[in-house]
């Protein structure tokens, strides 16, 4: 049987090596976790360097607040159901 939309989504998403940009666990250094290949894209250049610290900038903020989750534009235009 053929995978639905979703578990092909599931896959995908699991397939990907998610890390911080600098390797080490987020809950040391308080980098958000994204695809090792967004990050290498983003530190590739000068405005993606920027992106990236602001990211990790509104990540520490929300986990000091006490938040898991924190909106730091990193995925934006993803579908969030």
């Amino acid at each position: 049987m053929a995978m639905t939309k979703t578990q092909k989504s599931l896959k995908k998403w699991t397939d990907q090596n998610w890390t911080t940009a600098s390797g080490k666990p987020s809950g040391e250094t308080g980098e958000v976790y994204a695809p090792s290949k967004t990050i290498a894209k983003l530190k590739s250049n000068a405005e993606g360097r920027k992106k990236l610290a602001e990211a990790n900038k509104k990540k520490r903020e929300a986990t000091k607040a006490g938040k898991q989750h924190a909106k730091h534009g990193l995925h934006k235009g993803k579908n969030r159901a």
